[in-house]
C-alpha cells in the first residue's frame, strides 16, 4: 500500500536516523496502515519531540535497538510508555515455529546476530542445561541497522511475518513483552541500585581482611593459601591456576578430575575445607572486590548493563556488572535512600507453576494453590518429604534419570499426569532432533551439524556400539535441553508480562512532593517507585517510604494479571514472598 498523508491516530512512529535531516527523522502509521510523510528531527531534538507525541497519545515507538536510542531519552526527563524493539523481535520472529512465513525476515541478514548471519541458529552439541555459562559470561550487543528506511523496511517485514502466524495474537503479545523487557532493562540501568558502598567495604573486609594493597592479596586469602599448602604438604602449590592446583591434588593423594567445588566437596582430605574456602573467597575477591566497586559504583548506585533475551530461552543475561550472579553475602549493601525502602518480591517456584498452567494440569495447580507448592506435593501423596519433592520436580523439568531424580520422578508421572506428559514430549521432540515452542512462541534452536553428524554415523551399517551409545547419549542430552527449554522459556515470558504490568502500574503512583526523594534515580524516577533490580523470578522496587505498602500490592497484582495475561483463567497461584525493608535481605 503507498504512503497516505495524514494518517488518523497514529498507532506506531517509527524513527531512525536520517543523513538528510542530520540527525532523526520519523514516519507515523495508523491502523488501516497509511503513513505520514517523513518528520525530520534534529539531532538534539529528539526528546522533544518524543515528549511531544507522547503527551497528545501514547504511541508504540518503533526503533532498531532500544539502548540506543532509549538512556539518552530518560537522562532528559522522557519516558515511554511501549515500544517495538526491531532487533528483539528480528531473533524471535526468524525462528519461531508459529511464524507461517519467514523467508522474508530471514533473508534481511544484516539484522541478525552475527553466528545467525549465515544459517539458523544451532544449538551446540550438548546445550547446557542451567545455562548458567551464558548467563555468566559477558554478553554483547549486535549492531543493527539505524537508517529510517532500514527500520521501515524491517518493520514491514515483520508486520507481515506476525500476520502469517497461526496464532498472530499470540506472537505479538511476546513481541510486545520482549520490547517492554528492553525498556526495562534501560530504565534499570538509568535508575540505579540503591547501593551502601560502606557496607559492601565492612563486608568485603569482613571476609578478606582490610582492603590490600593494588596487585596484593588479602590478608585472610593469604592466610587460608598457607593452611592449604601445609595440607597437601606442598609450600609452593599454585591454588589459581588449575592444571596446577590438580597437580597438587592428586600428589597428595586426592585423584580429583577437576578443581570445581562440587567435584572438591565430594573428596575426604584435610586440603579440602580451607581450599574449598579459599576459592569462595577468591570468587568474591575477583567477581565483587574493591575493584568492582571502584568500577560499579558511584554516587550511590550500582548501575549494572541487562540483555533481554540473552539467553536462548529468553532469559535475560548481563553485559556488565554482573547483576545476575550477585552473591546473597553482598545483599546487605542493597540500601535504600533515606526516607525510602525496598520492596522485594521473588515468585515461589515459578518454573513449576508455569508447568502446571501450560499443562493444564489441575492437580498440580492445586498443590501450589495458595501454598508453598513442594509442601502440597506431599499432602499429594506422591512423595514423603519436601525435600523428595523438589528433588522429584526438578528431576521432571530438567531430565534427571539416575540417583534420587530417577526414583521419584516415576511418582510424579502418576500423580500429574498432565504436567509430566508436557515436559516428557517435549523431551521426545528434542531426542529426535526437533525443535520446541514456548507458550508464546519463542522457538528453541536446532541441533548443529556435528549433533545430526553423530547421529548419522552411528545409523551407517560399520557402527558400533560406541557410535551407537555416544548418539544415544547426546539425543537424551539434547531432550533435556528441550524439555527444560518450554518451562524455562515459558517463565521468562511470564516475568516480562509481570514486570511490564508492575511498571506501568509503579508509573501512576503520583510523584511524591518536595524534594525529590531518590534523586540519584534520575529525572524520570526521582519522585516515583520504580523497578531497581530484577533476576529472572525476583523484584526489587525502590520507593517512598509512604508508598511501600501500596507498592506491595501492586507487585502481588501484577503477578496475578501476568498469570491472567498468559494463562487465561487456569487456576495457577503465582505466589510471592514479599518483603519490605530498607535493605533487601534475601533468606
Amino acid at each position: 500500500m503507498p504512503p497516505r498523508e495524514s494518517p488518523s491516530t497514529p498507532r506506531w512512529c517509527v524513527v531512525g536516523r536520517s543523513a538528510a535531516a542530520g540527525g532523526f527523522a520519523a514516519v507515523e502509521i495508523d491502523d488501516q496502515g497509511a503513513r505520514s510523510p517523513e518528520i525530520p528531527i534534529p539531532a538534539d531534538g529528539l526528546a522533544e519531540f518524543v515528549s511531544a507525541r507522547e503527551a497528545e497519545a501514547p504511541r508504540r515507538w518503533v526503533w532498531a535497538d532500544t539502548p540506543a536510542v532509549y538512556p539518552g531519552l530518560l537522562s532528559a526527563g522522557v519516558r515511554v510508555e511501549r515500544c517495538h524493539d526491531l532487533r528483539l523481535c528480528h531473533q524471535i520472529l526468524r525462528s519461531s515455529e508459529l511464524v507461517g512465513d519467514r523467508s522474508a525476515v530471514r533473508a534481511a541478514t544484516q539484522w541478525a546476530v552475527p553466528s545467525e548471519a549465515a544459517e539458523e541458529p544451532r544449538a551446540p552439541l550438548a546445550p547446557a542445561l542451567f545455562e548458567l555459562e551464558a548467563e555468566a559470561r559477558s554478553v554483547r550487543r549486535p549492531s543493527v541497522p539505524e537508517s529510517l528506511p532500514e527500520a521501515l523496511a524491517e518493520f514491514d517485514r515483520q508486520r507481515a511475518a506476525i500476520d502469517s502466524a497461526a496464532e498472530p495474537n499470540r506472537i505479538a503479545l511476546l513481541l510486545a513483552a520482549e520490547s517492554v523487557g528492553a525498556l526495562i532493562a534501560v530504565e534499570l540501568t538509568s535508575a540505579g541500585v540503591p547501593w551502601d558502598a560502606e557496607e559492601h567495604d565492612r563486608i568485603l573486609s569482613e571476609a578478606l581482611g582490610p582492603r590490600p594493597a593494588p596487585g596484593a592479596k588479602p590478608a585472610a586469602l593469604l592466610a587460608v593459601g598457607e593452611e592449604v599448602r601445609a595440607a597437601l604438604g606442598d609450600p609452593a602449590a599454585s591454588l589459581d591456576s588449575p592444571p596446577k592446583l590438580l597437580r597438587a591434588l592428586r600428589a597428595a593423594g586426592v585423584e580429583a578430575s577437576s578443581t570445581s567445588r562440587w567435584e572438591l566437596a565430594e573428596h575426604e582430605h584435610p586440603a579440602i575445607p580451607p581450599l574449598l574456602l579459599y576459592k569462595k573467597l577468591a570468587r568474591l575477591l575477583a567477581a565483587n572486590g574493591w575493584n568492582w566497586l571502584d568500577e560499579w559504583v558511584r554516587d550511590g548506585r550500582y548501575r549494572p548493563v541487562y540483555v533481554p533475551g540473552g539467553v536462548v530461552t529468553g532469559r535475560w543475561a548481563s553485559s556488565g556488572g554482573g547483576a545476575l550472579q550477585i552473591p546473597r553475602q553482598l545483599r546487605p549493601a542493597l540500601r535504600a535512600d533515606p526516607g525510602c525502602l525496598l520492596v522485594s518480591a521473588d515468585v515461589s517456584q515459578l518454573e513449576p507453576r508455569v508447568l502446571a498452567a501450560m499443562s493444564g494440569d489441575r492437580a498440580m495447580a492445586a498443590a501450589g494453590a495458595g501454598r508453598d507448592l513442594y509442601a502440597g506435593i506431599v499432602e499429594s501423596g506422591a512423595v514423603a518429604t519436601r525435600q523428595d519433592a523438589k528433588i522429584a520436580v526438578l528431576g521432571a523439568m530438567y531430565g534427571g534419570t539416575s540417583g534420587d531424580s530417577g526414583r521419584l520422578v516415576p511418582r510424579l508421572r502418576r500423580a500429574f499426569p498432565a504436567a509430566m506428559r508436557l515436559v516428557d514430549d517435549a523431551a521426545a521432540v528434542g531426542e529426535q532432533g526437533g525443535i520446541v515452542t514456548t507458550w508464546l512462541g519463542r522457538s528453541s534452536p536446532p541441533p548443529g551439524d556435528e549433533w545430526r553428524g553423530v547421529q548419522a554415523a552411528a545409523s551407517l551399517p560399520g557402527a558400533g556400539r560406541r557410535e551407537e551409545e555416544h548418539a544415544r547419549r547426546i539425543a537424551r542430552d539434547f531432550g533435556r535441553f528441550t524439555r527444560n527449554f518450554v518451562v524455562q522459556g515459558t517463565a521468562a515470558e511470564w516475568a516480562l508480562a509481570w514486570m511490564g504490568e508492575l511498571r506501568r502500574r509503579l508509573f501512576a503512583f503520583e510523584p511524591s512532593p518536595g524534594e525529590a526523594p531518590m534523586a540519584a534515580s534520575g529525572p524520570v524516577f526521582s519522585a516515583r517507585p520504580h523497578l531497581a533490580f530484577f533476576l529472572h523470578d525476583e523484584v526489587i522496587v525502590h520507593a517512598p517510604r509512604a508508598h511501600a505498602e501500596a507498592v506491595a500490592g501492586a507487585i502481588e497484582e501484577s503477578a496475578q494479571a501476568a498469570g491472567r495475561l498468559l494463562f487465561g483463567d487456569a487456576p495457577v497461584d503465582f505466589r510471592l514472598d514479599l518483603r519490605i525493608s530498607e535493605r533487601a535481605l534475601k533468606d
